[in-house]
């Protein structure tokens, strides 16, 4: 785990939202007529965000990079799903160290 790069995908408030957005799918994508057991499409982060697809590309890119956030390709899709694990070692580290 690499906490620099954590904490660099976090500066961004729409990565936050991302992040919050796929902790409870079923909610923030309730338009969506999947059910979200691998992740939710790329294509649905990116309807939701209101902003280009290059643009959303890039802010799912570094939230995989700093390993928030797991991609898996399911035939023409692309989901994208939170890294649990990552997310409560970052937690506990900043826990235990602030």
């Amino acid at each position: 785990m690499d906490a620099n790069l954590i904490h660099k995908a976090l500066a961004s408030p729409l990565r936050r939202d991302i992040l919050a957005w796929l902790k409870m799918p079923d909610e923030a994508f309730a338009h969506e007529q999947s059910a979200f057991g691998h992740g939710v499409p790329s294509n649905a982060i990116q309807t939701r965000s209101g902003l280009s697809q290059s643009t959303v590309s890039a802010h799912l890119a570094l939230l995989v990079e700093a390993g928030l956030l797991v991609s898996t390709r399911v035939g023409p899709f692309v989901l994208m799903s939170r890294n649990e694990p990552v997310i409560r070692a970052f937690v506990a580290q900043m826990q235990s160290s602030l």
